[in-house]
């Protein structure tokens, strides 16, 4: 019998308040030039602390072992799909995010500003990380003078910081592509080229890219230190089912960032707009206590911060969070997961393949009597290493929404 199919057989509904607080690239590695420590240890969290007295802790894979996962991938495993069977191009998800309603047909990408040499070499894939207000002068510029190349229209939408969409519409056209961007400084833009089997219609939106970029590049030239950008995750919308439908809970979303918006609208969450801060998020899931079963509340800047390679800062964000949570547990859910969607070691300065820690409380959780939420504590937990996909299920398990196998 096929594993969902079985818990979709066993589900129960029940009136549990399930909570996943993901906090973004939260993993970390101690090494020799932190003082063997990583940051989540190193962050005062006397609230996170607390909440281990009643919890269990473990390690997650968010793919398989040795694999580095997207923000995509990581997220979907998280909500309990399996990311090797279903795949979404990251400029679906971002698309979604901005509020875009893409189309039968639409090809989207996930796309930043960066900075180019005389030569066409990426010096800066963020561009310093311009303000959302000059990407936002910058994508008016690009729509203005591009609206649409033959037959297809260009739909241009700015999001927060260097990141923008750019949505390819028309007649023919298929993803995935491959991404241009070399994913590293040092090298030039790469040229797409169909994922796969190469289709008709994927050939024809690699065309299309290419001929956006000979249109786009040349009206951002003398600009700085946004003059070119990179596009990746060029894909159409795949079919996925719906969070609902597949758990039985009424599926809520508090995030800031349009990506994992976009990621929550994808499996059909209900997107809950207007904070920007961490104590807003929790003022808001507050407000909405009683308006849904299960809520994701995703906070970006451990992410961020791990990609800057900033042991101090990602230490901050944690504690900033930390000091947020008792806004949170003014209503504490039944069931409490606290994670990462990935790690983003300081040393790495960029997503890797090592298991997030895991911290999970429930009335009949267990306690594992470890003092502190840590990697090294999760590393001695009673959840053990586990496939990312399966969280969802332990908290539906811990909220008592599985009935009992077999005799």
């Amino acid at each position: 019998m096929n594993l969902d199919s079985l818990y979709s057989e066993l589900t129960l509904k029940t009136d549990k308040k399930l909570v996943l607080l993901v906090l973004d690239g939260l993993g970390d590695l101690a090494t020799r030039d932190q003082g063997y420590v990583t940051p989540l240890e190193a962050a005062t969290t006397p609230n996170l602390d607390q909440l281990t007295q009643d919890g269990a802790q473990g390690r997650m894979a968010p793919v398989a072992p040795g694999i580095t996962p997207g923000s995509g991938p990581g997220h979907l495993a998280l909500f309990g799909y399996d990311p090797l069977e279903f795949q979404v191009g990251r400029g679906v998800i971002e698309a979604l995010g901005l509020g875009l309603e893409l189309k039968a047909g639409d090809v989207a990408a996930r796309a930043n500003f960066c900075t180019l040499d005389a030569g066409g070499i990426v010096t800066d894939r963020r561009a310093g990380r311009i303000d959302t207000s000059v990407c936002e002068e910058l994508c008016a510029l690009l729509s203005s003078k591009i609206k649409k190349i033959g037959t297809a229209q260009v739909i241009i939408k700015p999001g927060k910081g260097h990141r923008f969409v750019v949505v390819f519409r028309g007649e023919g056209l298929e993803g995935p592509l491959t991404d241009a961007d070399p994913h590293r400084e040092g090298s030039k833009i790469p040229a797409v080229k169909p994922v796969g089997s190469g289709s008709a219609k994927q050939k024809a939106a690699a065309k299309l890219v290419a001929e956006f970029y000979k249109k786009a590049l040349p009206l951002l030239k003398g600009k700085s230190p946004a003059n070119g950008f990179l596009m990746r995750g060029i894909a159409h919308q795949p079919e996925i089912p719906l969070f609902e439908d597949r758990y039985q809970l009424r599926p809520a979303c508090i995030a800031v960032y349009p990506m994992y918006k976009g990621l929550a609208q994808l499996v059909g969450m209900k997107k809950i707009e207007g904070p920007q801060t961490i104590a807003e998020q929790f003022e808001k899931y507050l407000e909405e206590y009683q308006n849904f079963d299960f809520f994701f509340i995703h906070y970006k800047y451990t992410d961020m911060h791990g990609e800057d390679g900033n042991f101090e800062a990602k230490k901050r964000a944690i504690e900033e969070l930390d000091a947020a949570l008792p806004i949170l547990l003014r209503k504490r859910p039944d069931v409490l997961a606290i994670t990462g969607d990935h790690s983003t070691p300081v040393a790495c300065k960029a997503h890797s393949w090592h298991p997030q820690p895991v911290l999970l409380t429930a009335e009949h959780s267990g306690s594992d009597k470890l003092d502190r939420f840590t990697e090294t504590g999760a590393n001695l937990g009673s959840l053990g290493l586990f496939e990312a996909k399966y969280l969802l299920r332990l908290m539906q398990a811990n909220a008592k929404m599985f009935d009992k196998f077999g005799a």
